[in-house]
C-alpha cells in the first residue's frame, strides 16, 4: 500500500504535459515539424561503435556479470584519468550503468535505505525528473532548490540547519540540465563541505560534461574537483555519466558510476538483485567509444556551430545566452511559457519545452515559468529553419 500512495505523488512527465498542452491544437501552414524540445542526440552515432556491436554480437549468448567486464571498468578508469586527472580503482570505484538515468534513479534507493520518515533530498529547480521520481519511491520528501537566474545554480548553502540535518542525498548537475551552468572548484569546495558537515551523500550528474562549447574550458568534474582538493578516497561521492550525449549513442544505454568505494560496493548488491547488467556486446561497444575522443570533438563542433547560428538569427528578437555547456537555451520568453509554446506549435510547428514543466512552485514561485529550453538536437538547417520561425512570432 506504501508503494502505491508513492507512485500517487509522481507527477506527469513533462513530455506528457507537453502533448496535453498541444491537444486539439492544429498546425498551420503545411510547415515541417522541427522538435527541439527532447534532449535526444541525433547526430549519427560513430562506426567505431556500430562496428563493435558488430564485432561482438557472439556476447547475446552469454548472461552478463553485474560488476561489467574488466576491460570496460578499465577503459572508464583510463578515461576518468585522461578526462579529470582523477585515480580510481577499477575494481573497487567504477561500475557499468545501463544509462545514467537507471542508475540516478536506482541509487537513492540504496542511500534511503533504512532512513527514518522525514528523510530529505534535495536537488536543483528546475530539475531532471528523475530525481524527484527516486525521492518519492526512496520514501523521502523532496526540497526543491530554486537555481539563480544569473548563476544558473542553485545554492544549497541557503537551507537551513534543521532541513539540512535531515538530508541524506543531494543530486547535483553540472553541466546543468537545463541551463548549462557549470560549478567551479569553489563551488566544489562549497558542497563538499556542506556534505562533510551534515552527513550528506552527493550524486552528481554529468551527463552533459562533453558538450562543452569552449574547446579549452572542459567543465571540472565531481571527481576531478574531489582530486584537486585532497579528497581522493571521494568520502561521500558518486558521479554519474553516460555515452548517450557524449558519443551520439542513447540508444546503447551505456554509462557509469565511480566514487566512494562503500557506496559502490553497496550499490554493486543492489544491482546484483536489481536485474541491471550491461550485455557484453554493448560492454565491447562502449569499451571502443571511451577510448576514441575524435567522435567528441567533432559533435562539439557541431554543437557550438548550432548555437551561433542560432543566436545569430535571434539576437534582435530574443535574449538567447549562449552556456558554457549542454546543447540547451535556456530562454526567458517575457511571457507565459506554455502559451509561446502552444503559439509556436500551432503557427510555425516548432515544439519547444515549457520551462514550467520542468520546475516545481516553491513559496508561490516557478523558477521555470515564463522560460523556455531549446534543445538544438536536429540538424544545422533545422535549427536555422527553427529560428526564422521563431523570430516571425516575436
Amino acid at each position: 500500500m506504501n508503494a502505491l500512495k508513492n507512485l500517487d505523488k509522481l507527477q506527469p512527465y513533462p513530455f506528457e504535459r507537453l502533448r496535453a498542452l498541444y491537444t486539439g491544437v492544429q498546425h498551420k501552414g503545411g510547415l515541417a515539424h522541427v522538435n527541439l524540445s527532447i534532449g535526444e542526440p541525433k547526430h549519427p552515432t560513430p562506426e567505431l561503435i556500430k562496428q563493435a556491436l558488430i564485432d561482438n554480437l557472439d556476447g547475446l549468448s552469454v548472461y552478463p556479470g553485474t560488476q561489467g567486464l574488466p576491460v570496460l571498468r578499465k577503459a572508464i578508469s583510463d578515461w576518468i584519468l585522461r578526462r579529470f586527472d582523477a585515480l580510481v580503482d577499477p575494481e573497487t570505484q567504477v561500475l557499468p550503468i545501463l544509462g545514467s538515468r537507471e542508475a540516478l534513479f536506482s541509487f537513492a534507493q540504496v542511500v534511503l535505505d533504512g532512513c527514518e520518515a522525514g528523510s530529505h533530498v534535495a536537488f536543483p529547480n528546475p530539475f531532471y525528473q528523475i530525481y524527484e521520481g527516486a525521492t518519492f519511491l526512496g520514501g523521502a520528501c523532496p526540497v526543491f532548490v530554486n537555481i539563480d537566474p544569473e548563476t544558473g545554480l542553485s545554492n544549497f548553502h541557503a537551507l537551513g540547519p534543521d532541513v539540512l540535518a535531515k538530508t541524506k542525498l543531494m543530486y547535483v548537475c553540472s553541466p546543468n540540465n537545463p541551463t548549462g551552468a557549470v560549478y567551479t572548484l569553489e563551488d566544489w569546495q562549497k558542497l563538499f563541505d556542506l556534505a562533510d558537515e551534515y552527513n550528506i551523500v552527493i550524486a552528481s550528474d554529468e551527463c552533459y560534461s562533453e558538450i562543452y562549447l569552449d574547446g579549452t574550458a572542459a567543465p571540472i568534474g565531481g571527481l576531478e574537483a574531489a582530486s584537486r582538493l585532497g579528497r581522493s578516497s571521494y568520502t561521500n561521492l558518486i558521479v554519474f555519466s553516460s555515452l548517450s550525449k557524449r558519443s551520439n549513442a542513447p540508444g546503447l544505454r551505456s554509462g557509469y558510476v565511480a566514487g566512494d568505494a562503500n557506496l559502490i560496493k553497496a550499490f554493486l548488491r543492489y544491482r546484483t538483485y536489481h536485474g541491471s547488467a550491461m550485455s557484453t556486446t554493448i560492454q565491447m561497444a562502449s569499451v571502443a567509444a571511451w577510448n576514441d575522443e575524435e567522435h567528441v570533438a567533432e559533435n562539439r563542433r557541431l554543437y557550438t556551430e548550432k548555437f551561433k547560428a542560432f543566436s545569430a538569427i535571434l539576437e534582435s528578437k530574443l535574449q538567447l545566452r549562449i552556456p558554457p555547456a549542454g546543447f540547451y537555451f535556456w530562454a526567458d520568453v517575457g511571457q507565459s511559457d506554455t502559451a509561446f509554446a502552444k503559439t509556436l506549435f500551432e503557427q510555425a510547428h516548432v515544439t519547444l519545452l515549457p520551462g514550467s514543466f520542468l520546475g516545481r512552485e516553491v513559496n508561490g514561485y516557478n523558477p521555470g515559468a515564463n522560460h523556455v529550453r531549446i534543445a538544438l538536437v536536429a540538424s544545422l538547417d533545422e535549427c536555422n529553419e527553427a529560428a526564422n520561425r521563431i523570430a516571425k512570432q516575436i
